[in-house]
């Protein structure tokens, strides 16, 4: 069985749109530059070619990856009322004496730690899941095991 593809509605969108962009725009200036170097001649010394092939692969391979998380997305609907760590979660948590930080819980394909934007699959991502405010959780991460509270969830 596939593996669900976490997904916030603006992921959704944003992958979507990407896919559009690269069917259309992106494959039709790809094969206008394959015609141009198949009309040079000799394909064995054609870098245009060559290079404009290589990148076909790339764009159909990214077409086909953008299609198979589409396919199995799970889109995560904004929910509240919710007292424990979920999906789709805003949680505030506080490392020691640290300020305290707010991550958003996403799916892989969405992640972007520098955004506050962590996988639920990340060590900290599955320490916080289903926990509640007030508790501690723990986590073993590339700089070492650390411990947080939760502090909010919405």
């Amino acid at each position: 069985m596939t593996q669900p593809n976490y997904l916030t509605p603006e992921g959704e969108e944003k992958l979507k749109a990407e896919l559009v962009e690269l069917k259309g725009p992106k494959r039709e200036e790809l094969s206008q530059r394959l015609r141009s170097a198949i009309q040079m001649g000799d394909l064995s010394e054609n870098a245009d070619y060559h290079k404009a092939k290589e990148d076909q692969g790339f764009l159909e391979g990214r077409i086909q990856e953008l299609e198979n998380i589409l396919r199995n997305a799970v889109i995560i609907e904004k929910s509240t009322g919710q007292d424990s760590v979920f999906i789709g979660a805003h949680v505030t948590i506080q490392e020691g004496d640290f300020d305290p930080e707010t991550y958003h819980l996403v799916g892989p394909t969405e992640a972007d730690p520098r955004k506050g934007r962590i996988s639920h699959e990340s060590p900290i991502g599955r320490a916080l899941m289903d926990k509640k405010v007030g508790e501690t959780a723990e986590a073993e991460t590339p700089g070492g095991r650390i411990k947080f509270k939760i502090l909010k969830i919405e």
